[in-house]
């Protein structure tokens, strides 16, 4: 039986990457390389930042400047206020299984989750268990996040269930001793993803939160 259940944010709670990708798209574009939505995923998504910004980069022929980062994140943050929404059904999955403690495990900064968490409306329904990649010394596909949230929790490893929709996400998953899901349910989710996280080692795959909860149903006893 497993003890404890963390979420990964950012297309598995707030169906976010398709925004995220559109604003970075749209800015890629104006700095003159035509970059369309399908593109900005293929290219940047579930990469290390500075790794997006050296693809970037090569692909106008020059430095960014210098503000990028800060006008993207920005510019981001405002049209989540205005565009977020969850990955349908997960607000009804976290209050199903409000017995079961719980964290979030993300990325994302932690100042990225809070907004998105309260656009959401979902603040009260993680305890204060919202944990960053900021936190730790490595970001996925390092296992730190999942780590450092276990013993938040005073969980064992092996005893959680990891809920991830990117490659990264479940390889670090994997690598903390935890059984992972892997989700197929946001809006930016591509043909062939699936394979992807199996091959990263999802024990299984879900294309909707009520796929889950079927999971979950079993490994928390209902």
């Amino acid at each position: 039986m497993l003890e404890a259940v963390f979420f990964d944010f950012d297309g598995v709670i707030a169906d976010s990457e398709a925004i995220a990708n559109t604003v970075l798209a749209d800015t890629v574009t104006e700095l003159g390389h035509s970059t369309t939505l399908d593109q900005s995923l293929a290219r940047y998504a579930g990469r290390r930042w500075t790794e997006v910004v050296a693809e970037i980069e090569t692909a106008i022929g020059r430095p960014l400047p210098i503000d990028f980062s800060g006008e993207l994140k920005r510019a981001t943050l405002e049209r989540f206020r205005t565009d977020l929404k969850e990955v349908r059904g997960a607000t009804d999955f976290i209050r199903r299984f409000s017995q079961i403690p719980r964290a979030i495990a993300s990325s994302s900064s932690i100042d990225r989750l809070q907004l998105c968490l309260s656009v959401l409306a979902l603040e009260a329904e993680f305890d204060g268990h919202v944990f960053s990649a900021d936190m730790v010394a490595r970001g996925k596909p390092h296992p730190d996040i999942f780590l450092f949230a276990a013993s938040k929790l005073g969980v064992h490893p092996d005893e959680c269930l990891v809920i991830e929709d990117s490659a990264g996400g479940i390889k670090a998953a994997v690598a903390a001793g935890m059984t992972v899901v892997g989700l197929c349910a946001a809006s930016h989710i591509r043909e062939g993803h699936d394979l992807k996280l199996r091959d990263a080692g999802a024990v299984h795959l879900a294309h909707s939160w009520s796929d889950v909860e079927r999971f979950a149903l079993h490994f928390f006893n209902g």
